[in-house]
């Protein structure tokens, strides 16, 4: 249940964090990178409807096909942040009306509006959630043929980026532009950012009582192994282990004030599966 409430809130979190970016940033200023929303952002151009209330039929449109195809246990996730994602936004026009950008700096927008839907998105896809939009649309072509998926949806965005130099100006063409081309680097920096642990290498002469601290004091494992120093023949033990940030500063001060003398690697690392960590 614990887990249940935590995932609840980091969805409902990331989502808001979203609707923020898109609404007050995005659709304030034309910019036409990303799915949905940037398809929403041309059709808002016409006038018949706005960018916000076509972003939740699409939404909505997408999210029953994705039931019908793909079945009811894939919705449960996706329709949450979809359909919050689609009131909110709703709600902001209603609420706070933009007929202009918060500045006069587009570039300070364009990083605002790169920014946080990005980091949302990170924090959804790193709890195997999503907002729903074009990865639907991508899930189902996986189901049912053998096209690359990801060039397909970058072609079908770069379209739509494009569009925005025909339907707007060259102005707002090239700030969708660089939104295009920061937005995916930003999302796998998030997610390597919200994972990064640290992988230990101690070289040692007494495992015992640095093993007892990882045990009993951070409360994970480790393994042991025998080696020998190249340049002394003396006899050495390796004690491999993974923690998260907070841990790993814990028994770093821990080895320097109980074995001075051991050598300690440390590395970053982002994919750790197993017990503790992250699942397959």
């Amino acid at each position: 249940m614990k887990t249940k409430i935590h995932s609840f809130f980091m969805m409902t979190a990331a989502t808001v964090i979203m609707a923020v970016g898109i609404y007050f940033f995005k659709f304030t200023n034309h910019f036409t990178f990303g799915g949905i929303t940037g398809l929403a952002v041309l059709v808002a151009k016409s006038g018949l409807i706005s960018a916000s209330d076509f972003s939740f039929a699409a939404n909505m449109v997408l999210l029953v096909l994705g039931a019908v195809i793909l079945g009811r246990k894939f919705v449960a996730k996706t329709a949450y942040c979809s359909v919050l994602l689609s009131i909110l936004l709703s709600l902001f026009e209603r609420i706070w009306p933009m007929n202009r950008p918060f500045t006069s700096e587009p570039l300070l927008e364009v990083i605002f509006a790169i920014v946080l839907p990005a980091f949302g998105s990170a924090v959804l896809f790193n709890i195997g959630a999503s907002s729903g939009g074009t990865d639907i649309v991508a899930m189902i072509l996986k189901k049912y043929s053998s096209i690359d998926i990801g060039r397909a949806l970058m072609l079908s965005d770069v379209a739509i980026t494009v569009a925005g130099f025909f339907v707007f100006d060259v102005e707002v063409g090239l700030y969708s532009c660089l939104g295009l081309a920061f937005r995916s680097v930003l999302v796998d920096n998030f997610i390597e950012s919200l994972n990064l642990s640290k992988y230990f290498n101690v070289f040692c002469s007494r495992p015992e009582p640095i093993c007892d601290f990882i045990v009993h004091e951070l409360n994970r494992s480790a393994t042991i192994c025998d080696g020998q120093g190249a340049f002394t023949g003396s006899q050495k033990y390796i004690i491999f282990t993974a923690l998260n940030r907070h841990q790993a500063v814990l028994l770093r001060n821990f080895i320097r004030k109980e074995d001075p003398s051991a050598f300690i690697l440390i590395s970053n690392t982002s994919e750790i599966i197993g017990k503790g960590f992250h699942s397959v």
